[in-house]
């Protein structure tokens, strides 16, 4: 049985706490906070309508989610009338691709399951670094995309205003390491953002409009943390997926949820959620140096690049299917529904 599955959040949190400053003494001093685990089925279904008259060719790409340090992902089936290729992409994202040999008549239905194991990640060296921590961030595998991580994003430019105003968040809290000043980042998003998705504007990411606005869903939520973190030279990226209910059980997924991640020498690669922290005060602390187990991650970056390349532009960020025919976006019809399996 897992312990840690018994503790609730609010204590959890505690403990976390507790961990970083006691991990000194030794592993024991970690057992508190042992990662959790959560393995559910995944069912991602999309249906491709019937294209316009005259159309020659079709292109869907549907992302699949893939194996990290974070997550295992097992009995992958794909369900479709027509062939199919997995294919690579950039940043260890994955992705179906198809283009029937005769465009279809009637809608065309894929369906994609799997067994996923999603593991919190923790890094408890962000809230109080450890005597080893230096080499244990050495040892973790280096980024090939870190420059990457350096580099602006379409809707998060890193221009003159985004590095003023950056420097303002951390000279304000007087924060001098790269650590430091990530974690004022962080602590300004969640005190001056509100997880607010009424009127337009919101959900595109756009760090302006974020800044402005101070509202919107996670992903504006996170071109402010992660445009800031490259504008003060510290790497940063994104990754999105779906969320998952707290409680265990089985249901559909209304929409996606994403998260981030910086690196300081020190501590590695540590994972952030701003957003969640904002809609849950109470893990304010928790979500600066952790993910929960209640995801699934599906693709990292953003301004993606398919594979093969699509036609359109690059894609804001990858969550849902998308399609073309002859080249012109195809709305298609999505449903991602979960199931919780028991661990034996």
């Amino acid at each position: 049985m897992n312990v840690s599955l018994l503790i609730s959040p609010a204590i959890r949190v505690g403990l976390l706490g507790a961990a970083a400053a006691l991990s000194g003494f030794g592993a024991s001093a970690q057992i508190a906070a042992a990662p959790r685990s959560r393995i559910f089925a995944l069912t991602s279904t999309a249906t491709v309508p019937v294209p316009p008259a005259g159309t020659q060719t079709l292109d869907l790409w549907l992302p699949v989610p893939h194996t990290d340090a974070n997550q295992d992902v097992a009995d992958l089936k794909i369900e479709s009338p027509v062939p199919y290729k997995i294919e690579k992409g950039a940043f260890g994202n994955q992705m179906l691709h198809l283009r029937p040999a005769a465009v279809p008549t009637a809608p065309l239905v894929v369906k994609l399951t799997a067994q996923i194991t999603r593991r919190e990640h923790l890094n408890l060296r962000a809230n109080g670094p450890t005597a080893d921590a230096a080499s244990k961030a050495k040892k973790e595998r280096t980024d090939p995309d870190m420059a990457r991580w350096l580099a602006p994003d379409r809707l998060v430019p890193l221009d003159a205003k985004i590095k003023q105003q950056a420097e303002e968040v951390v000279a304000k809290a007087h924060a001098k390491t790269p650590l430091e000043k990530a974690r004022a980042i962080y602590e300004h998003v969640v005190s001056t953002v509100a997880y607010d998705k009424t009127g337009q504007g919101w959900g595109r990411g756009d760090i302006y409009y974020a800044c402005d606005a101070r509202r919107g869903n996670c992903t504006d939520f996170h071109a402010i943390v992660i445009g800031y973190c490259r504008a003060l030279g510290i790497p940063a990226r994104f990754s999105i997926g779906l969320p998952l209910p707290v409680g265990r059980g089985k249901g559909e997924i209304k929409g996606y949820h994403c998260w981030a991640e910086f690196f300081t020498p020190e501590t590695g690669w540590v994972p952030v959620d701003a957003s969640e922290a904002a809609k849950n005060p109470d893990k304010r602390a928790y979500f600066f140096g952790a993910h929960d187990e209640n995801r699934v991650e599906f693709t990292r970056g953003r301004d993606v690049e398919l594979t093969p390349k699509q036609a359109g532009p690059p894609l804001n960020y990858f969550v849902y299917p998308y399609a073309e025919a002859d080249g012109q976006p195809l709305e298609v019809a999505l449903n991602y529904e979960y199931s919780d399996i028991t661990a034996q």
